[in-house]
């Protein structure tokens, strides 16, 4: 019977996997994609690595995500992850919206997920004793910094893909990373330039958790920029997967495996290079990843044969209750994920290892 899940390993973690196989004890970090409802599909194995796995051997870990991954990382750092993964679960599926909703909408009903998946639990959050989280987000530059209208921002994101498509590097024209972090983490491995971007860090605290969150997945023209946000630099945010969609960052520099339960069984670095496979990621980065994806049967066995994803809403139109609830079944099958890995951690059969890089 064909595995739910696809595993592929870099070269460093492929070996430690033959000599020891693969243990909690042995992660350090744990990546979190932008991608929206994709990001639904991973909400069992969330429950299982972070409610079950990982707090088998409670060690410092850091949890860095983008978007919908900024917002999945920050329930797991919770002193109750399963329940915090359950509200984001519920609240995300559960977006309803008028027939063309404005900016202004969109970003209320996100505040609102954001609100619920913090719980009101940022306290823990950020005094977690072992658990570090950092949330990426995009500061805008040159057209970007502060557009005066509605449609000078088009325009400049407008010119910030044409960058792009020239070659990734130009987009730092237009955008730079800033990773909100815990501020008793330096984030030592992206203090020093990994890439075209300038990085700026601000440290998270009570007063600009949900700002930051709300930020990371901010889609430009979809929700409003968000501005304001408590002990970082001014300017105008949004979605940190632009520049940073699958998290494509120097891990090697952080030490240790690097476990990346993901959506897709490639990397892509920012979200406007989804349509140039050259610019999928290689090479040493990806040395200490361990990568679970769904497997291409998983995905066909699911409502519409794919993923949840951003084309729901418009295929699905104003029938919210059969969006939520195919979304719901998929969130369910999601599980069988989790399965599949627990028993392959039980016996982890290196043949079974796709390389990744």
């Amino acid at each position: 019977m064909t595995s739910p899940i696809v595993i592929r390993a870099g070269s460093a973690a492929l070996a430690q996997i033959r000599a020891e196989g693969l243990r909690p004890d042995d992660v350090a970090t744990v990546p979190a994609a932008a991608g929206g409802p994709k990001g639904l599909i991973l909400n069992g194995f969330d429950c299982f690595l972070f409610g079950e796995w990982l707090p088998r051997a409670p060690r410092e870990r850091h949890f860095i995500g983008a978007s919908i991954g900024a917002w999945r990382m920050a329930a797991a750092v919770q002193r109750d992850p399963v329940g915090a993964l359950a509200r984001l679960a519920r609240a995300y599926a559960g977006q309803r919206y008028p027939r063309n909703p404005d900016a202004a909408h969109v970003s209320r009903v996100c505040r609102g997920i954001v609100r619920d998946v913090v719980g009101g639990n940022a306290g823990e959050i950020l005094a977690h004793p072992r658990h570090r989280l950092s949330i990426l987000t995009v500061r805008g530059r040159g057209p970007l910094a502060a557009p005066q209208s509605p449609r000078a921002e088009k325009l400049g994101f407008a010119l910030a893909a044409a960058a792009n498509a020239a070659g990734r590097a130009r987009l730092a024209g237009f955008l730079e990373r800033v990773v909100f972090h815990d501020a008793r983490d330096a984030v030592h491995w992206l203090g020093s330039r990994f890439d075209a971007f300038h990085t700026r860090f601000a440290a998270l605290s009570a007063d600009n958790i949900e700002g930051a969150l709300l930020a990371s997945g901010s889609i430009p023209l979809v929700l409003e920029a968000v501005t304001g946000i408590a002990r970082a630099p001014a300017g105008r945010y949004w979605d940190g997967g632009i520049v940073d969609y699958h998290l494509h960052l120097p891990y090697p520099r952080g030490g240790g495996i690097v476990l990346y339960p993901h959506f897709a069984g490639h990397i892509v670095p920012g979200w406007l290079d989804k349509a140039f496979r050259w610019r999928r990621a290689r090479g040493a980065w990806l040395d200490h990843v361990v990568l679970i994806s769904p497997s291409r049967e998983f995905v066909a066995g699911l409502p519409n044969r794919k993923l949840p994803d951003r084309s729901d809403f418009r295929r699905y139109g104003l029938d919210h209750e059969a969006r939520i609830r195919d979304w719901t079944r998929a969130i369910g099958e999601g599980r069988r994920l989790a399965d599949a890995f627990a028993r392959w951690i039980a016996s982890p059969d290196p043949s079974l290892v796709l390389p990744l890089n």
